[in-house]
């Protein structure tokens, strides 16, 4: 049943990013990701919400954490957990680690990206 919910959370959630990309696209014309940049904000801001409602407040059981936190939220965007581990390491007194992993994850997410597309673009 877990699997279950996760997926199906899943499938929502690469919809919603999906229209909203669709949606946001013409605005900007593709001179500004706003689409990302709404799913980002939006899955940050709800993941907080469902957080508290879930794991501090226990108002929704687990299975709720799996289809909206891991499924719903991790399909919609992956910068919602994210930014949710960088405040609880901020809020449980790490604020060094929190700033590191801030700067680590930017700089070899980037660098990977880089590095992946130097190797695809001269090996394929």
């Amino acid at each position: 049943m877990q699997w279950l919910a996760i997926a199906f959370g899943g499938a929502v959630g690469a919809m919603m990013r999906h229209l909203i990309s669709l949606w946001s696209y013409p605005v900007f014309e593709g001179r500004f990701p706003l689409g990302t940049l709404i799913v980002n904000v939006t899955g940050a801001f709800l993941i907080g919400i469902v957080y508290v409602l879930i794991v501090e407040r226990g108002l929704l059981g687990q299975e709720w954490r799996l289809l909206l936190m891991t499924g719903l939220f991790g399909a919609l965007t992956t910068f919602s957990t994210f930014s949710l581990e960088t405040l609880l390491l901020w809020h449980n007194g790490q604020p060094l680690t929190a700033l590191a992993y801030i700067f680590i994850s930017l700089v070899l997410c980037l660098a990977a990206t880089a590095a992946a597309m130097a190797i695809t673009m001269k090996y394929f």
